[in-house]
């Protein structure tokens, strides 16, 4: 099947302060059809400066994935859900994939049925 890049599938890397945290965002987005899948990885270590401190923090990675068509509601569901002033939400284009891993994305994220 030939999809459109805007329609197509991606991958939203998030970072969240715990694992409880990360549950809850990828089981809301699950639930909604807005994610067909978020893997929960951590803890991670995490280096960064923010508001002029560096700060070395454990973490926790989200590999979220979805369509390209559902990125902004995503995205706002996450900032809904997220306890970060600003959190981290980066969504890389998948271009290439199993065709049928790539369709059972499309699929878990109808949100039409």
């Amino acid at each position: 099947m030939v999809v459109s890049k805007e329609d197509g599938p991606i991958v939203v890397l998030v970072t969240v302060p715990d694992e409880s945290t990360a549950a809850l965002i990828g089981r809301t987005l699950v639930e909604e059809h807005l994610a067909a899948c978020a893997n929960l990885v951590g803890p991670i270590r995490s280096i960064y400066r923010w508001q002029g401190a560096v700060e070395d923090a454990a973490e926790h990675l989200m590999l979220i994935k979805t369509r390209a068509s559902h990125c902004a509601a995503v995205q706002a569901r996450i900032q809904q859900l997220h306890p970060y002033e600003v959190p981290e939400i980066i969504a890389l284009e998948i271009k290439e994939g199993l065709p049928q891993y790539l369709d059972w994305i499309r699929e878990s994220t109808d949100r039409t049925g």
